[in-house]
């Protein structure tokens, strides 16, 4: 018989709060919340509608802005040279088995939300809110990097009309302080109006698209797709005219040598044109507005993706071809031009039409991503709100145009008041890594359906078997004994391993290989970008356990919202998300640390090398320093997340002693606040 007084708190199991923390929403669920009529959106996209799309978010910035570091290196990483080409090839391979996986995740679940609802099917509601939080990182901060360079280009442009944007009204505050003349006077600032003494400086150009943009889309997704489609078109025969034009002007010569830096180089070129590939699965997003969804979504996905990358290969070619590798090294080094438009007047300078005309559809390019990218973040609120994990201000659909209209507003105002101020260098490794996390949890949730849910139908199923392991067996064994630089021996050793692995894993091996492809342009991407993504996650946490934990309609159908059951519950969640962020911002400041010591050690090799480096990062002296993206998410920890816990676990009775886990949750809150302010006082002070 059960002693407890009726009234004193339940005493969860440890069971119940793992199984709670991973629930999933089962996939009919899924579509049954998307045929909902207060949710329902308008129907009218088909194939080659959707095929456009794609390509209208994957051709932007990364093909006409990335393309010269990738071939050219920057201080952190070698340039590949004329072996761009093989470049763009592993990332299209590595995004082609992250394709299949959207495309028959598309074809079982057409609903919009992207990788944040497979997930939630798939993973559970923990991983799906992560996931979701960081296509925030893809869609709309990539978008305010992309908005930022979308104004810098139209103010170029308009240059061609003797038409001049001041300084101060089209660049942010750290770019200007850069700006300055032979006396060390910053420019910018002395001309920029003042208020009470302070500079006007934000840029309008930038907060000028993301406003049209957003009343397009709030208009409707019809209007929104013929609109996309005139921008590709132009893309198309601009990249188009660049390749035939570019053809005649074309120096052999200019392909040696090949590859000037390696493999080292042909893999930081990989993750850098990575950029030049974001995008495809923004096709995902519009699930709920496609008229047949199972059919029409993967044919969007593979399309735009096998398009692009004929297109980029062919660009690569040509672009390495008109200027040498040590030219186009000089150049980037000083000075700051589209490598399309330069590589063009380095070849033939008296060509200035065909530069404008390059640097038009430069222009319309960024417009296009700007456009498909501002419409897949309003989507992935939209169903993050449908599911409780956000307010339903997300989630309201506009009566007349039968948009997602509230979140696409205040999506454009997010947008557009960061790249009114903000600098274009934070974002653009934040959206990198973002991006390939997001497509890692694609790929195992592919995985984990295939053994969850072995029989659910299929419509497109990503290629598996003996079979294709051959095939993929084949290629990989052309590459080790052509390409690879090893004796005869090692490379049958490899061969050898890697057929058995082939053979171990031939029913999941296309999704195991995104998986680790993705994991190996990662390794490739400054350390820096590691610990700010943590960061984010951490800002993430902080939101999940304040907001969507108490309103996640997947909670409600097990416990009464603000229950002592429920407020354990989430006080207990609120103490892992604190001890899991925590350690990935301290390992991940650490991983930066090391990295930096170990460039810095170029006297030392091998072991030696390694074994100094990681000397130095334990030195209490570096820890001390200051570092923002450890600091802001460790005080809003401190000061938010961790008072949220104790207050939660105190009202569920947690400090009694009948409930000793949500008792432990809030004394560990308050350890880890103590310990955290000690370190905080040592860093600031």
């Amino acid at each position: 018989m059960d002693k407890r007084n009726a009234d004193s708190p339940p005493r969860p199991s440890k069971m119940f709060s793992r199984s709670k923390l991973f629930r999933t929403k089962s996939l009919d669920q899924c579509l049954s919340d998307s045929e909902l009529p207060e949710y329902q959106l308008k129907r009218v996209l088909g194939p080659f509608q959707l095929i456009l799309f794609g390509i209208g978010a994957i051709i932007g910035a990364g093909i006409f802005a990335t393309i010269g570091t990738a071939a050219a290196g920057d201080a952190y990483r070698p340039g590949a040279g004329p072996a761009l080409m093989l470049s763009f090839v592993i990332t299209a391979v590595v995004c082609s088995f992250t394709a299949l996986c959207y495309a028959e995740f598309t074809s079982i679940v057409p609903i919009s939300g992207s990788a944040y609802t497979y997930s939630y099917a798939t993973l559970g509601e923990i991983i799906a809110w992560i996931i979701g939080w960081d296509l925030i990182i893809e869609y709309a901060v990539g978008n305010i990097a992309v908005a930022i360079s979308w104004a810098n280009y139209f103010k170029t442009f308009l240059k061609g009309f003797n038409i001049h944007v001041p300084d101060w009204l089209s660049m942010d505050y750290r770019t200007a302080a850069k700006i300055v003349d032979a006396d060390g006077v910053k420019i910018v600032f002395r001309d920029a109006p003042h208020i009470f003494g302070v500079p006007i400086i934000f840029n309008i150009l930038a907060v000028g698209i993301v406003a049209f943009i957003t009343l397009i889309l709030v208009w409707g997704i019809r209007e929104s797709a013929r609109f996309n489609a005139i921008m590709v078109g132009i893309k198309i025969i601009v990249l188009t005219f660049f390749i035939i034009i570019g053809f005649f002007w074309v120096q052999p010569s200019n392909w040696t040598p090949f590859a000037p830096n390696g493999w080292a180089g042909i893999s930081a070129g990989a993750a850098i044109v990575f950029f030049a590939y974001i995008g495809f699965d923004a096709v995902s997003t519009v699930a709920e507005e496609t008229r047949n969804p199972k059919r029409d979504l993967p044919i969007g996905i593979i399309g735009s993706l096998l398009i692009c990358t004929i297109f980029y290969i062919v660009v690569s070619a040509v672009f390495t071809g008109l200027i040498s590798y040590p030219d186009l090294k000089l150049k980037l080094a000083t000075e700051q031009a589209e490598p399309l438009t330069m590589a063009l007047q380095h070849a033939a300078p008296n060509l200035g039409w065909a530069v404008g005309i390059v640097a038009f559809g430069s222009v319309i390019a960024h417009t296009a991503v700007l456009l498909i990218f501002q419409m897949g973040q309003p989507r992935i609120f939209f169903s993050m709100s449908r599911d409780g994990l956000l307010p339903k201000t997300f989630s309201q659909v506009h009566k007349r145009f039968r948009t997602p209209y509230k979140a696409t507003i205040l999506t454009g105002v997010f947008v557009a008041v960061f790249a009114a101020v903000a600098s274009i260098d934070e974002m653009v490794d934040l959206t990198n890594i973002g991006t390939l996390f997001a497509f890692i949890l694609v790929c195992s949730g592919i995985i984990v359906l295939r053994k969850r849910e072995p029989d659910r139908p299929r419509p497109f199923k990503v290629p598996s078997g003996w079979t294709w392991s051959a095939i993929l067996f084949a290629a990989v064994g052309v590459v080790v004994i052509f390409i690879v630089p090893a004796t005869f021996p090692v490379k049958i050793i490899i061969l050898a391993l890697t057929a058995a692995f082939f053979a171990t894993f031939r029913n999941i091996l296309f999704p195991l290989l995104g998986v680790l492809s993705c994991l190996y342009l990662i390794f490739y991407l400054p350390p820096t970008s590691w610990l700010r993504f943590a960061a984010w996650l951490n800002v993430g946490f902080l939101i999940y356990v304040a907001y969507g934990a108490i309103h996640s309609r997947m909670m409600s159908t097990d416990m009464k919202k603000h229950s002592p059951e429920h407020l354990a519950y989430t006080a207990r969640l609120g103490v892992v998300l604190l001890l899991v962020g925590n350690a990935m911002l301290f390992l991940t400041r650490g991983f930066d640390l090391f990295q930096m010591a170990y460039k810095k050690m170029t006297d030392l090799s091998g072991w030696s090398r390694f074994a100094a480096a990681m000397t130095q990062t334990f030195q209490a002296g570096k820890w001390t320093e200051m570092s923002w993206f450890l600091v802001i998410p460790l005080v809003l920890n401190t000061l938010v997340l961790c008072p949220l816990i104790v207050r939660r676990a105190a009202r569920a009775g947690g400090f009694s002693k009948k409930d000793k886990e949500t008792r432990a949750a809030g004394n560990t809150a308050i350890i880890v606040a103590i310990l955290s302010l000690i370190y905080l006082a040592i860093v600031i002070f």
